[in-house]
């Protein structure tokens, strides 16, 4: 379920970046469609998940 959300982010992400003229049409298509992409977000969001779980235990809001 998880990568189904972060590939809908990345295309309205990559989409919003398109508008804005930040980014051209085949960057977008790269970012929005690109498996590597997907994993690297999916594996960075899960790092930034257990990173907090950890502060959260080291500073006591976690029994």
């Amino acid at each position: 379920m998880a990568a189904v959300l972060i590939r809908i982010g990345l295309r309205y992400g990559a989409g919003y970046l398109i508008a804005r003229g930040l980014l051209s049409d085949d960057a977008g298509n790269t970012l929005a469609t690109d498996p590597d992409v997907q994993l690297a977000i999916g594996a960075a969001l899960g790092a930034a998940a257990e990173g907090w779980y950890f502060i959260a235990r080291k500073l006591g809001w976690a029994k």
